[in-house]
């Protein structure tokens, strides 16, 4: 068996991350994030309808879509490469390339900067809307742009740095286990009536994913502040140290308070989720203005593209020397 064809690539990953950076995600109808969602859909109503709707179909959910992926994906490979290795490697880059996200995510975010510094308010909310869940209606343009930074933040981990770290200890393997936890993720680990036990199962098991990946971020934003004159590398350290617990979830804030305290302006603030204030909380140093300008946002999304870079790197560096 060609297991070779499973093997983390330095070469086609840096060509993933570079046609990422530069095209942004793909789109094709066999995307295997959407397919990822479709089968998701499809199990869930199967489990559903059989009863099997609270933490044991949620786990059994996950069992049952992890293996069906990492296995299916596994198969294909070694089959492609039984017939020639050339058609392995373009099935390895083609999902490499698929399952890394930040290019989108710049783009998304860039979408908001501009309607704001336009002055349309209406189109910063509605380009919001793709990168947060929270309500739109009570945002200005300030709340719009750290909307977007906080974003940039917490989607740097689960986007890039984290796909990439589990691609570089497991192989194709890794990054379809980790897209499929992370697919399941954002569409079932909700705390709703619907999704609070269901979703349990999903939810936990992105928590342990991320868990390196975030504090390992935390470092990469302090690295990449230190590269810049206008950031605080010792602002980041100690906001992600000391606030990270500020934001729900054992991960989202290393990344999020260290970004505030690296560009050094503050993040979040009044929050409102179905018409309810849900916190007021403000991430970064206290003394520090909150982030309203287009130098801010520009001064962050700069800040993330280096650290991802800076992660980037990182991950080829371990390929190397395994």
């Amino acid at each position: 068996m060609e297991l070779s064809s499973l093997l983390p690539r330095a070469d086609l990953l840096a060509a993933a991350v570079a046609l990422d950076a530069v095209l942004g995600d793909p789109v094709y109808r066999w995307h295997p994030v959407r397919l990822m969602g479709a089968s998701l859909t499809w199990t869930e109503a199967r489990l559903r309808a059989t009863g099997a709707d609270g933490r044991f179909g949620g786990c059994l959910l996950l069992a049952i879509l992890a293996f069906a992926w990492v296995a299916g994906t596994a198969i294909i490979a070694v089959a492609l490469a039984s017939f020639h290795a050339s058609l392995a490697t373009g099935f390895h880059a083609l999902a490499l390339y698929s399952l890394v996200a930040l290019g989108d995510l710049l783009k998304h975010g860039a979408d908001v900067d501009n309607a704001a510094s336009a002055g349309d308010l209406p189109g910063a909310r509605k380009a919001v809307r793709r990168l947060v869940g929270r309500d739109t209606d009570p945002m200005d343009a300030a709340a719009c742009r750290r909307a977007a930074i906080e974003s940039l933040g917490e989607n740097l981990v689960d986007g890039f740095v984290s796909p990439l770290a589990w691609y570089a200890l497991a192989g194709l393997p890794g990054i379809v286990f980790f897209k499929c936890v992370s697919t399941m993720d954002s569409m079932v680990g909700y705390k709703t009536s619907r999704y609070l036990r269901f979703g349990w199962c999903s939810a936990r098991m992105d928590d342990l994913l991320n868990l390196i990946p975030a504090r390992f971020s935390w470092l990469l934003i302090a690295l990449a502040a230190a590269l810049f004159p206008s950031c605080s590398a010792s602002k980041a350290l100690r906001s992600g140290w000391r606030q990270h617990s500020l934001v729900p979830g054992p991960n989202a804030g290393w990344s999020e308070a260290a970004l505030a305290g690296a560009i050094q302006r503050r993040l979040a603030g009044p929050i409102w989720l179905e018409g309810n204030l849900i916190t007021a909380v403000w991430l970064g140093v206290p003394t520090d203005c909150p982030a309203a300008s287009a130098d801010d946002y520009r001064r962050a999304a700069a800040l993330v593209r280096v650290a991802a870079g800076l992660g980037a790197a990182a991950s080829l560096a371990a390929i190397f020397l395994r």
